[in-house]
């Protein structure tokens, strides 16, 4: 791999100048310059981005930090903003928080040190001092928050087309995964669904989690029909959970959709890989992100018109979790 020295010797010229051309910083003759651009491409010599962002203390990184990795939602979510970030040549720095408030500040402080100009974060702290002191752009994505511009679906209205699809489906005995209590849109999916179901001539019952972690969907799937045997219809808190619960309906013999009826909510990749596919409530995560790293890189230029807040609408995926509505009814 070439080195700056490498470019340097070959150009015939010294390190200095071509870190002038590098960083368009100095007066630099103009066959000098182009002698050391072809020098550049032809040993097709990249310069490291952190290292250029230390010399200049500025730099094309952007942090984009993501509360877990393993849920599929979330890498739908990175390749969004990689895509914007790259098309606008910038680069991006991951962390994965693990929901660990000590974890997500360590990350923020790495993204400082390697003068990120700017950070993107899906994490659950918005509202925490790990980003009051921040001096750089911040954009929240799939979160909200009182103090920074945020990228979010509409989650109210996620949940109230999941208790609607089920209701005009037929289902009478509706359990309702309510998400964990310190996810904001966990919350807001559960208040839409809450108020339609409230409205409506059904029994239902709510089940509280904790988390979206994959171990622990298991677990919310037997308690279900442990507490709630008579269910025929489930909200889920998100697909993971969805599928959870799938999986453990037919292992006790429950038929699908005739006898219960399951909708998830996020659409990852998976949800359309199950058996039965499951129904589901769509969030353009990948969208989402783009439409964060627009909004972040706005403020990197320091544009005057910034949106605090973006909502993205969701939209119901039927697949064969549920039953069939007759259009014309």
């Amino acid at each position: 791999m070439a080195t700056i020295r490498d470019v340097a010797k070959e150009a015939g010229v010294s390190v200095a100048t071509v870190s002038r051309v590098l960083n368009d910083n100095g007066y630099v003759g103009v066959e000098t310059r182009k002698r050391v651009l072809e020098t550049i491409e032809r040993l097709n010599y990249s310069p490291n981005e952190v290292a250029r962002s230390l010399y200049k203390r500025k730099s094309r990184l952007i942090g984009l930090l993501l509360p877990d990795i393993t849920n599929p939602f979330f890498p739908q979510l990175a390749r969004g903003v990689e895509d914007e970030v790259n098309q606008a040549g910038f680069r991006l720095l991951l962390g994965n928080s693990d929901e660990e408030a000590t974890k997500e500040l360590d990350y923020i402080q790495t993204f400082e040190q390697n003068h990120v100009v700017g950070i993107i974060s899906a994490t659950n702290n918005t509202d925490r001092e790990n980003y009051e002191n921040i001096d750089l752009p911040v954009v929240f994505l799939d979160r909200t928050s009182k103090h920074h511009p945020s990228v979010f679906a509409d989650g109210r209205e996620g949940g109230r087309l999941a208790a609607r699809a089920l209701i005009d489906r037929g289902s009478t005995k509706i359990t309702l995964i309510k998400g964990p209590a310190h996810v904001q849109p966990a919350q807001d999916r559960f208040q839409g669904a809450l108020a339609e179901l409230s409205k409506a001539a059904v029994d239902f019952s709510v089940l509280g989690t904790t988390s979206y972690a994959f171990e622990e969907a298991k677990t919310w799937a037997e308690e279900l029909f442990t507490k709630h045997p008579e269910t025929d219809g489930v909200i889920a808190s998100n697909d993971i959970v969805g599928i959870a619960i799938l999986h453990e309906a037919l292992r006790l013999g429950k038929s699908i959709p005739d006898e219960l009826q399951i909708i998830g909510f996020d659409d990852i990749p998976l949800s359309s890989l199950s058996y039965p596919s499951l129904s589901t409530i769509r969030q353009p995560a990948y969208e989402m992100g783009k439409e964060a790293a627009k909004l972040l890189i706005r403020m990197i230029k320091k544009e005057q018109e910034i949106d605090q807040m973006i909502q993205l609408p969701v939209s119901l995926i039927e697949r064969n979790t549920t039953r069939k509505v007759d259009k014309d009814e």
